[in-house]
Parts: structure tokens; C-alpha cells; sequence
């Protein structure tokens, strides 16, 4: 029975409700320890009762460094369904588990975390799913991760996913998890009255009522455990705090047991699981027998539940039996349930928290679960190269894992412990190729803090510290990413190095390394041979043996920087293609968001938003926070575009807001985000706070990033409009150098739309023409549409309406049928400032697509191509039932009434 708990209870049942309903929901419970959270989790599985399947499992303290631990327990009863999932999801859980031959499989921890979805929802297929975890700060980080993957994907598959965390203590506890949570608090006054009644009695006496009472706090499990005081008050507990009062009370419970039953209590503390398979086994192995479990049991302290798993009453009593155990009987234990698991990581674990001294052979074994960790996606890899450098006798090999320790750390995210790591590693060696990988990681930590300088300095010194071509080309890749932040020259320093690497002909990055400079650098006003297609570099690099698509990603976003547009499309949709059958899901917001720009300055604003928003919650979902700020920019633009100015703002405000761990930089969107504003404040008139915006920015020190050089003719006309044209000359005369540079007609339509503006205006004519005649060429609608609508402007200032009255023509139409409506209302007023009657709807092919969001317009146009829900869920990294869900929102907003209009309407 619970007490006083009527508003987390129907927080539950609203939770479980709409699960029956068909819509999934997520709900964290936090508290203190001993507030109540099993208890409601347990009430919960009680109220779900059998209308729902219920799967549970639960976080254990020294259990965190085992990778996936938690999440194969709660996942253990669906593993008969791994075939229902897509493969390269299914083939990614199974090598996360260890599963037959995937176990020396590498695994994409991502898609693990999209696998839990798809089994979650497999679970819930044929009636609702209750999936319980307790203790979420103690789950290890791998299965944590994996955890707050699916949660934010459940949209409508009938699971109701309720979790409990601690407010101190474990991972979740040192950062917000991102779910919806409920704060579980202490009981009122009178609550924990009736409470300590219906337990004490009614012969409690009244003092020894009030002062247990306050003593508690409120705390149910301390009114429940805490023995009740007798004689005067006295200051017993020595102003401990209430977790270690309660840790000393089930001591107490403990103590007055058999000493063979807290034998067998220690052993299922110390044994993750919990199995009796392995508890029973090795407690015989210590004397000690399966009957010495009763007194366990007939006391409360533990159940054995239906699949013969030891529970204990609550997971702090589980932690007051370790920690009072002798130390020297702790390893014992962890020695004998070694001696009775087979071969594999469980069993190096528990050797490993028994080993008193250096140990080569287990030190080995400790490495080979580090690899298996990786290889497995997890997140333990660092914690296993740590323990075995520990336990590695000669100096070398524990600097060797150290600094494997130190990269692991770095790519698990940790990077404090990453540098400390490196810090140690250092000190022992003076290998330079050591040195070198440290300070990589090193580079790593400043980039993801935002410390961008330093990292392209550390890492430029560590490619020339004469390490082998292929490491230093790996580190000039990586440089190359953080000078583009850090400033135009160091992007040519990094470079001119790489150009200068002699790479063999048989090197998987040597396509790439002469490709880079040659499309970069002359968009940078230097010389450098012109680049050849970008299809012919990759196709190379691809012979040579470059991991694809994570080997090509740069090369896509190299593309644009040179104007290559059309190249990085095509490269682009092909390399998205390529990372979803391969299940290469770390990589598609990075490619994606390239793919997104491309679409953008193509004037396909609809696949741009689609494109974007599916990385945007991909990046989200992975913790990427320098595309979270890009993605977010970038969307924040195509709103500016038709006029979403509360969204665009929002979406501007998240983008410079989002930075990674510990980042003082400005965000990676920041560029985006500011000529989103601005577009935003030119397209509604606001010309001077445009003019602002992209004069800092096109002069600033990102001005030779791609937002920064495409935004100069947007500089130009609010420079012009505001009677200031010398504001833009500077970048003017930059993007006439890169113009020159990128030898495309759309480019150089833009430049002379630009010399129009600026004057003088005896040759705007001219210009106007030779701008339109090149955007005929090409298929850029926005801008063509833009170009047509300045010059229509002109000519009607010059009182020439009826040869404006085509252009505004255009231009209207154009802005219309890609909604563009500041714009479109703009060429309306123009057109009937001519004195010719604008029309006042929008029409043509793609308004029937405006109601659809763009996780809708993706869904439908994936169905209308024949694809089933089950293919479109694989492709989007969607459960099944939330295709359907999605498709079924979008006919009414389509006028039809089923799958086989989508072709017709699209």
C-alpha cells in the first residue's frame, strides 16, 4: 500500500493509459534514496496488471563499467524477435550482447540504441509494453545511452516507459537525461503518521512516534527500516546523513542472520545479476548451500522471482551488504563467482575487482574486453584499458594502454578523464608517436570545449612530430575541422601541409589529401590546381580502401566551399544512402546537414526542411551538439525563407545557444543562425537590421565559411536599400574573387545582381540581363526569382512598368510555389504598384504538400514509391507502427483517403 502518493500514481496511469491508446510515453521518477521510487515502480507493474507485457531490470553500482549490462537484462525477454528488425540494427544488438558469431562483430553503439527501439515496439505489437528500470544512475553508461536513444524516438507504439533515478550519485545523476520527470518528494506530515502506524502499532509510544517521525523526514523506506528508538532522545545517528542511517539499519538486519545466509547475501550482491544459475554455484563453492537462503527470504529481505533472480527488498540494502563485508572477503567472492562463470567479459570483471597485484595474463584479458567493448559499441573500453594498465607488470605495456585508455575516454565522451589519462600517459614515455596520439586527444578535448585555436595548434605540431604519413594525415583531417572554426589562416596553414604530405599512391586518404586543398584553397583567394570531380576522388579513395561514408564525409562538405553544388548532391545523397544501409547513423547529421545546404541552394526549400530535420533529431538523439547548433541554423534560415519569423527566431536562439560540454566558443551555428536573422529582417523590411547582421558576419572571423560567402548579395541589397552600398564593398569584392574562383553561371549571376545594385546605374540594365540570361541555365528558382524581382523593382522606379510587369510576374509565381511569402508578398506589392492586379492565393504543384510537417512529407513520399512501413521504418529509424501513425495524419491533410492516392498526389 502506498501513502500520500496520489499525484505520482496519476501521472502513472496517465503514462499507461495512453500506452493502451497506442501512444508511447516517458516518464522519469527522481528522488532521494528510499523516497518511494520502487515502490511506485512496483505499483505500476501492479496497476499495468495483464492488459500489459512487462519487462523490468535495473541499474547495479558495480555493474557500471560492464558494457550493455543493463540493457540485455531488460531486453532479455524479446531476443526471440531480433529477426523482426532490420539487419543492420538486429546484427548490431546481437554483437552488443555477445549473441553467436556477432560477438567479434563491430556494432555502431547508435544503432544499438535504434535496435532497442525496434524490439521495444516489437514488444508492444500485440498488446501494450510496461518497461521498468530503477536505479538509472547506477545502469552503465552504454545501456543508459542506448536507453535515451529509444526513449526520445517512441511515438506510437504502445510503451509506457517508466524509469527511477537518484537526485546523487552515478551518471544520471551528473546530468540532465533529457525525459520528462516527476519528482518524487518526501510524505507529508500526515501521511507518514499513517504510515508509521500501520508499522509501529498503535502502542508506539509518542515520543519514540515523533521522534522517528523526524528522524525520517518524511522518507518512507527510513519510517519502514530505521529501528524504532527506545529510552530518552539522544543524538544516536551522530548527524549522519538519513542514506547512511539506513545503510547502518540494514546492516543491522544482517548481522542477525546465519553467518552462512550473509555469506549467500554477499555473493548475489556481488554477482550483477542476481542468476541463481551463478549465485547457487558459487556459494557452494565457499560452503555455503541453496537452503541458506531461507532466512533471507522468510525475513523479507530477498525474493527469488519467476526467472530465478535473486531481488533484494531494496537497492540499498544490496549496497550496505558490500560495503560491510571485509574487504578481503569481497575479493573472495569476486574470485569465486569468476571460478564459476564461463569464459568472457562477465568473468574478467570479477577477476579483475579480486586481483591484489599485477597480473599479465589478466591484464590481456582485461585488454581483449576493452576491444570487444569498442568493437561492441559500448562504453566500458576506457575503464577495461585503465584496469589492465594497472595490472600490466612491464612499464611499456602499461603506458601502451594508458594511452589506449586515454583514447577510448576521449571517444566515450569523458574528457576529463581523457586528459588525465594522457597527463599520466605522458609523463612515463618519450615515444613520439605516443606523444603525438595524446595529444590528439589532447585536441579533442579543446575542440568539443570550444577551444578551437589550441586544438589546431596541438594537433598541427603532433602531424609533425615525423609519425608515420598516414597518422599525421589523420591528424591534419582532424586539424582541418577545428581550424575552420579557429580562423582563414589557419585553415590554409593546415592546408598547405596536407598538400605537402607525401602520401603513397596505395593510401586510402591520398585521394582526399590532394583533393581537400585544391577545392578549399581557391575559394580562399590562393592558388592551387583546380580539383578534379568530386565523383573521381571518391571513387578513388574507395579503391584505395577508405572506410565509407565516415572517410568521405569531408570531401561532401568540401563541395560547397568551392560552389560545387550540384557535386555535393549528388555525392551527398549517395553517402546518406550508403550510412542507412549500413546502419552508419553517427555520421548522417554531419552529411545530411552538407546534403540540406545543397538542396537549399537549389531552391528545393521542402527537401532542404525534410533533409534537415531528420538530422537535426538524429543529432540530438547522439549527443552532437556541434550539428544540433548547425541543423538548428540552417532550419532556422528556410523559416526566415517563408516567413516563420517566431520560428525562425527560436530556432536561431537554440542554434546559438547549443554548444557541447564546456564550451565557452561561440556555437557552430552561429554563421547560419545570423543570416537567418538577417534574411528574416530583409525579407520583411527591415533592411538596416539585416545590414548589421551581415556585415559583422561577412567581415568578421567565419567569413570564409559557406553561410558567410553565400549571404554577401543579401548584404548587398540591404547595404543599397539603406543608401550605404560602401558597406558591402569589401565583401563585395570577395565574393568577386570567389566568384571567379568557382566558375559557375548561378555564381556569377550573383555577382552581377550585385554590380547592379552598386551602380552605377546607367549599368544595372545590363548587369540585370546578363544575371538572368546565366540563372536560365540553371535551375536555382529562389534566386532566380530574386534576381527577376530587382530588377523588375528598378524598372518600375524608372517608370517603365510594362517591362517590369513579366519580371514581378515571375517572380511572384516562383515565390509561391516554393511559399516563400515575404518575398511573394514583396513581388505582389511590386506587381500592383504597375497597376496590374496581383493575384492574391498562392497556386500551383506544391501546395497540397503545405500542410504536411517534414517527418510526414518523408514518410509519404517513401510510401508513394511502393515502400512498405515496415522498409520506411528501417530507412527513417522509425518503429513500424509509428509510419503508420504518421501516414495516416497526413491523408486527411492530402484530401485522400489511402496509400494508393499518395502516388497521384505526389
Amino acid at each position: 500500500m502506498l501513502y500520500g502518493r496520489e499525484h505520482e500514481q496519476a501521472a502513472v496511469d496517465g503514462l499507461l493509459a495512453a500506452a493502451g491508446d497506442g501512444r508511447s510515453g516517458v516518464l522519469l521518477l527522481r528522488g532521494e534514496a528510499g523516497i518511494g521510487k520502487t515502490a511506485l515502480l512496483d505499483d505500476a507493474v501492479a496497476r499495468a496488471g495483464a492488459r500489459f507485457r512487462v519487462i523490468r531490470a535495473a541499474g547495479v553500482e558495480y555493474e557500471a563499467e560492464l558494457p550493455f549490462a543493463g540493457l540485455s537484462m531488460l531486453l532479455a525477454p524479446g531476443l526471440d524477435r531480433l529477426d523482426a528488425l532490420p539487419g543492420p540494427q538486429r546484427r548490431a544488438l546481437e554483437a552488443a550482447f555477445g549473441l553467436g558469431d556477432a560477438s567479434t562483430a563491430t556494432a555502431d553503439r547508435l544503432l544499438v540504441g535504434l535496435a532497442t527501439l525496434g524490439l521495444l515496439a516489437e514488444l508492444a505489437s500485440d498488446r501494450p509494453l510496461l518497461c521498468v528500470v530503477d536505479d538509472v544512475q547506477w545502469l552503465d553508461r552504454a545501456s543508459l545511452d542506448a536507453l535515451l536513444l529509444a526513449a526520445r524516438r517512441l511515438q506510437a507504439e504502445g510503451v509506457a516507459l517508466l524509469l527511477a533515478a537518484r537526485t546523487e550519485g552515478g551518471t544520471s545523476a551528473e546530468r540532465r537525461l533529457g525525459l520528462p520527470e516527476l519528482p518524487v518528494t518526501a510524505l507529508a506530515e500526515a501521511d507518514a503518521t499513517r504510515l508509521l502506524a500501520d508499522r509501529a502499532g498503535p502502542d508506539l509510544p509518542a515520543a519514540a512516534r515523533d521522534r522517528l517521525l523526524a528522524e525520517a523526514a518524511g522518507n518512507p523506506l527510513a519510517l519502514t527500516e530505521l529501528p524504532v528508538p527506545a529510552g530518552p532522545q539522544t543524538d544516536a545517528a551522530g548527524g549522519l546523513p538519513l542514506t547512511s542511517r539506513l545503510l547502518i539499519a540494514f546492516h543491522g538486519q544482517v548481522t542477525g542472520l546465519p553467518s552462512a545466509t550473509q555469506t549467500l547475501l554477499l555473493v548475489a550482491a556481488a554477482e550483477e545479476s542476481g542468476e541463481l544459475d551463478v549465485v547457487l554455484p558459487a556459494a557452494a563453492a565457499l560452503g555455503v548451500g541453496a537452503e541458506h537462503l531461507t532466512p533471507a527470504e522468510q525475513s523479507g529481505l530477498v525474493t527469488v522471482t519467476a526467472d530465478r533472480r535473486i531481488a533484494f527488498r531494496h537497492p540499498l540494502l544490496r549496497s550496505a551488504i558490500l560495503q560491510r563485508a571485509p574487504h578481503h572477503q569481497r575479493l573472495t567472492v569476486h574470485r569465486t563467482i569468476a571460478e564459476v562463470l564461463p569464459e568472457g567479459d562477465r568473468r574478467t570483471w570479477h577477476l579483475a575487482l579480486a586481483a591484489t597485484a599485477p597480473d599479465a595474463a589478466l591484464a590481456d584479458a582485461l585488454e581483449r574486453t576493452a576491444v570487444r567493448a569498442e568493437r561492441r559499441g559500448g562504453q566500458g573500453g576506457a575503464a577495461a584499458y585503465e584496469r589492465a594498465a594497472r595490472l600490466t607488470p612491464d612499464r611499456d605495456g602499461a603506458t601502451r594502454r594508458l594511452v589506449l585508455a586515454a583514447e577510448a575516454a576521449t571517444e566515450e565522451g569523458d574528457l576529463a578523464r581523457a586528459e588525465a589519462l594522457a597527463d599520466e600517459a605522458g609523463g612515463r614515455t618519450d615515444s613520439a608517436l605516443a606523444h603525438a596520439l595524446l595529444d590528439q586527444v589532447r585536441a579533442t578535448a579543446h575542440f568539443w570545449r570550444g577551444s578551437y585555436p589550441t586544438a589546431y595548434r596541438l594537433l598541427l605540431d603532433a602531424a609533425g612530430t615525423g609519425i608515420e604519413r598516414p597518422h599525421a594525415a589523420r591528424m591534419l583531417f582532424q586539424a582541418f575541422h577545428a581550424a575552420w572554426y579557429a580562423g582563414e589562416e589557419a585553415v590554409v596553414a593546415v592546408l598547405d601541409r596536407l598538400a605537402a604530405l607525401p602520401l603513397a599512391d596505395d593510401d586510402p586518404l591520398a585521394p582526399l589529401a590532394r583533393h581537400l586543398p585544391a577545392a578549399v584553397l581557391p575559394a580562399l583567394g590562393r592558388s592551387a590546381a583546380a580539383p578534379p570531380p568530386v565523383r573521381e576522388t571518391a571513387e578513388a579513395a574507395r579503391r584505395a580502401g577508405a572506410e565509407t561514408p565516415v572517410d568521405l564525409v569531408q570531401l561532401c562538405g568540401a563541395t560547397l566551399i568551392l560552389g560545387r553544388d550540384d557535386e555535393t548532391v549528388e555525392l551527398g545523397g549517395e553517402l546518406v544512402a550508403e550510412a542507412r544501409a549500413k546502419g552508419t547513423v553517427g555520421v548522417m547529421p554531419t552529411l545530411q546537414f552538407f546534403l540540406a545546404e545543397a538542396e537549399l541552394f537549389h531552391g528545393r526549400h521542402a527537401d532542404a526542411e525534410v533533409t534537415a530535420t531528420e538530422a537535426l533529431a538524429l543529432a540530438r538523439d547522439t549527443g552532437q551538439h556541434q550539428w544540433v547548433s548547425q541543423l538548428s541554423a540552417l532550419l532556422a534560415l528556410l523559416a526566415a525563407l517563408d516567413g516563420r519569423g517566431d520560428h525562425c527566431a527560436e530556432l536561431a536562439a537554440t542554434a546559438l545557444a547549443t554548444t557541447g560540454p564546456q564550451t565557452a566558443a561561440p556555437a557552430a551555428g552561429h554563421p547560419w543562425a545570423v543570416w537567418a536573422l538577417a534574411l528574416l529582417d530583409l525579407g520583411q523590411g527591415r533592411a538596416g537590421g539585416a545590414a548589421d547582421r551581415l556585415q559583422l558576419l561577412t567581415t568578421g572571423p567565419h567569413r570564409h565559411h559557406v553561410g558567410a560567402t553565400r549571404a554577401v548579395p543579401d548584404l548587398v541589397e540591404a547595404a543599397v536599400r539603406l543608401g550605404t552600398p560602401d558597406r558591402a564593398a569589401e565583401p563585395y569584392e570577395r565574393f568577386a574573387r570567389w566568384t571567379a574562383a568557382a566558375d559557375r553561371p548561378w555564381a556569377e549571376a550573383l555577382r552581377l545582381r550585385c554590380q547592379a545594385l552598386l551602380g552605377p546605374d546607367e549599368l544595372a540594365e545590363p548587369a540585370y540581363r546578363a544575371a538572368l540570361d546565366l540563372h536560365a541555365t540553371a535551375h536555382r528558382p529562389f534566386e532566380h526569382a530574386r534576381t527577376a524581382l530587382l530588377y523588375g523593382e528598378w524598372l518600375r522606379r524608372n517608370r517603365r512598368r510594362s517591362d517590369a510587369r513579366p519580371h514581378l510576374h515571375f517572380a511572384l509565381e516562383t515565390f509561391d510555389r516554393l511559399a516563400a511569402h515575404p518575398w511573394a508578398t514583396r513581388a505582389r506589392t511590386e506587381l500592383s504598384a504597375t497597376g496590374t492586379p496581383a493575384p492574391d492565393t498562392p497556386a500551383g504543384p506544391s501546395a497540397p504538400l503545405t500542410p504536411l510537417t517534414p517527418q510526414e512529407l518523408q514518410i509519404a513520399r517513401l510510401a508513394a514509391q511502393g515502400l512498405t512501413n515496415r522498409d520506411i521504418a528501417a530507412q527513417l529509424f522509425l518503429s513500424p507502427r509509428t509510419v503508420a501513425h504518421h501516414l495516416y495524419k497526413a491523408y486527411p491533410k492530402l484530401g485522400i483517403t489511402s496509400r494508393t492516392d499518395l502516388t497521384t498526389v505526389l
